[in-house]
C-alpha cells in the first residue's frame, strides 16, 4: 500500500528521534531501511495506510511534508530527515481529505503513545476550561513560566533558571541541567531556548531553581494558588 510511515528511537544522547517518510510500497522501503546503517537508531515504526488504498504518490509527498513540519513545529523529538520533504500540488478537495486523514493519524500515534506531532498547548492540563499558567520566581535569578501537559510539566521558552545549583542539590538533578546546558536547552544566558517537557512539576522545579525542589509546591498561577492547592481543591 502507498502510505506514510514513522521511525522512532533514541540518539546517543538518548533524545526521541523521528524519521518521517513516505512510499508507494511500504514493505519494500522498510527492508530498505533495514539494511541501512540508520536502522541502528530507530525500534518502533508506525505505518498510516487508507484503508481503501485511495492514497497515491502525491497524496504520501503532501502528508510526508505536513507531517514533518508539524513534527518541527511541536519540537517533541528531533526530526532526522536530512532535507525538508517536497510538498506535492494537489486538488483543493484532495486537500481537505488528506487534512482529515492528518487529524486521524495525529489521534492514533498518540495512542500508540508517541506524541511527536502535539504542541504543548495541544496536550495542556486544563482546570475549568482554562489553561493555567504556573510561575516561579527565586533566588539566583530563576524566573520560569510552565503548563501541567499530559506527560509531564513543560517549562516555556524563554524562562530563566538560576545561575547557579546549591551544593545540597542532588547529583542527578546536577547532571541533568548540565545536560540541557551542553544541549543548548538552557543557554549561555541562563534561559530556555524552546520549550522543555520534564516527566514532573518537581523535576522542572529543581532545575528552574537550581536545588531541589517539591514542585506541587513551588509552581503557582497568577492568583498564588499552588498545584497542590488546586488538586486539594
Amino acid at each position: 500500500n502507498t502510505g506514510v510511515y514513522f521511525l522512532f528511537g533514541k540518539n546517543e544522547d538518548n533524545d526521541d528521534v523521528v524519521y518521517i517518510g513516505e512510499a508507494e510500497k511500504i514493505a519494500t522501503r522498510l527492508k530498505q531501511h533495514l539494511k541501512e546503517r540508520e536502522s541502528e537508531y530507530w525500534n518502533d515504526c508506525v505505518v498510516v495506510i487508507s484503508k481503501d488504498d485511495l492514497l497515491n504518490k502525491a497524496h504520501a509527498k503532501y502528508l510526508e511534508n505536513r507531517f514533518y513540519l508539524l513534527a518541527q513545529n511541536a519540537g517533541r523529538s528531533i526530526v532526522i530527515n536530512s532535507t525538508v520533504p517536497t510538498r506535492s500540488s494537489i486538488s483543493e478537495y484532495d486537500e481537505a481529505m488528506l487534512e482529515e486523514f492528518i487529524s486521524n493519524a495525529k489521534l492514533l500515534v498518540n495512542t500508540l503513545g508517541y506524541k511527536v506531532f502535539d504542541t504543548i498547548e495541544d496536550t495542556a492540563v486544563k482546570h475549568d476550561n482554562e489553561q493555567p499558567y504556573f510561575f516561579i520566581k527565586a533566588a539566583r535569578g530563576a524566573d520560569a513560566k510552565g503548563l501541567i501537559v499530559s506527560d509531564g510539566f513543560a517549562v516555556m521558552k524563554g524562562s530563566s533558571v538560576a545561575s547557579s545549583t546549591t551544593p545540597s542539590m542532588k547529583r542527578s538533578l546536577i547532571k541533568l541541567r548540565a545536560s540541557l546546558i551542553e544541549k543548548g536547552i538552557i543557554g549561555q544566558d541562563f534561559k530556555l531556548t524552546r520549550d522543555y517537557i520534564f516527566t514532573s512539576p518537581s523535576l522542572a522545579a529543581s532545575v528552574v531553581m537550581g536545588r531541589s525542589a517539591n514542585g506541587r509546591t513551588e509552581w503557582k498561577n497568577s492568583e498564588h494558588k499552588s498545584i497542590l492547592d488546586i488538586e486539594q481543591a
